[in-house]
């Protein structure tokens, strides 16, 4: 079972999400949500007072303390680390300060001891910086996502920076002689050709009056990818109406191994996004307000006072018939302050869907996305 701390995080990962989507109805939507928390939870540990709160508000943290999602925060990235001989899973943390800035000794013990994070100065008016950040970004996502950072304002003071690269084979691969180009139905009724996988055998499987949903492992299981397929008469905007933590939780249990087909569009995206908006909107706005964001706990003395200027997110995705390969990147810029049938099943995936990939174990969503449009 999920400890109480990784179900905490399942929260902020679903609210996280519908904040996204709400201003993207028709777009795809591919985050990483664990990528999200882990940044923030580096952010966490130099915030104050009021700022500390709302921080911890939109991560959904409760009454847990900061030592405790430290400690929790660790054991889960050890815990990804180990995931399966079939499975590569990389999580890399780093910061990144302007030359004449000095960490808080408590904030920078804990990035290292907690999130074994990478730490360094740069002089931020030198052009080589954004090269040296970005070079860190592309050797953490094995090449995936190549550049994070397009510029450095002449204000910022820091960027905490959180990198995870996924590559899994499929438990049962996919045979390249049955994939075949078919309609994919787009929104307003367009259709496209999109290649299609397809697979007959047992898979944990669920369904109920709204939508149809598969399991497919990883490697020896402990990771998934879950595949949620809205009905044709509905859609999957009103699949993303029922999705929270605790419709997500319910589903879960219900998935049963059945026999049947999957047909499974192989597809390749690459999605960015800024998330100041979609924090605000989780109430962490005073984390981005000159006047009042206290991050006394970063940078020693708190001098300068600093305040976040923009949480940028990317990530990359493509599924095929081997398995997945995806990575993301949350970047935190800082700157100073101025129940299933048993009977056979087909699943025919050609039209948008809601994806996730999770670790079984622990619960973790480490990917999660709203496909629209599958391209490759």
């Amino acid at each position: 079972m999920p400890n109480k701390q990784l179900v905490v995080s399942a929260q902020f990962a679903f609210k996280l999400f519908a904040e996204l989507t709400k201003s993207n109805i028709e777009q795809n939507v591919f985050v990483s949500p664990t990528s999200v928390a882990l940044a923030l939870a580096l952010a966490y540990n130099g915030a104050r007072g009021e700022t500390a709160r709302a921080i911890a508000r939109a991560l959904e943290l409760g009454e847990i303390g900061l030592d405790a999602l430290n400690h929790a925060n660790a054991a889960l990235i050890e815990s990804l680390r180990a995931l399966d001989p079939h499975v590569v899973l990389a999580i890399a943390n780093s910061l990144w300060a302007q030359q004449d800035i000095s960490f808080a000794p408590g904030f920078l013990k804990s990035s290292q001891e907690f999130y074994r994070a990478e730490i360094a100065t740069l002089d931020f008016g030198n052009a080589s910086a954004v090269a040296t950040i970005n070079a860190w970004v592309a050797r953490n996502t094995a090449g995936k996502i190549e550049k994070m950072i397009d510029q450095i304002d002449r204000s910022a003071v820091l960027f905490l920076i959180n990198a995870i690269y996924f590559k899994g084979r499929w438990t049962k691969p996919f045979d390249p002689r049955r994939s075949r180009e078919m309609p994919f139905m787009l929104s307003g009724g367009r259709q496209k050709q999109q290649p299609m996988m397809a697979q007959t055998g047992k898979f944990d499987y669920y369904t109920i009056p709204g939508f149809q949903a598969i399991s497919l492992p990883y490697g020896a299981g402990r990771v998934s990818m879950y595949i949620f397929l809205p009905e044709q008469r509905s859609s999957l905007r009103a699949f993303r109406r029922e999705l929270s933590h605790k419709s997500w939780d319910a589903w879960l249990r219900h998935f049963r191994p059945s026999e049947g087909t999957i047909m499974l569009p192989r597809f390749k995206l690459a999605y960015e996004a800024t998330l100041n908006d979609a924090l605000k909107a989780l109430g962490m706005g005073i984390a981005f307000d000159p006047q009042r964001a206290d991050f006394g706990g970063m940078i020693a003395d708190g001098k300068p006072s600093a305040n976040i200027d923009e949480v940028k997110h990317k990530t990359f995705v493509e599924v095929n018939e081997e398995g997945t390969e995806a990575a993301a990147v949350t970047s935190i810029g800082m700157v100073r302050t101025t129940m299933a049938p048993q009977r056979s099943f087909s699943m025919i995936v050609d039209r948008p869907f809601f994806c996730a990939i999770r670790d079984n174990q622990t619960g973790a969503l480490l990917f999660m996305g709203a496909i629209i449009d599958p391209e490759y």
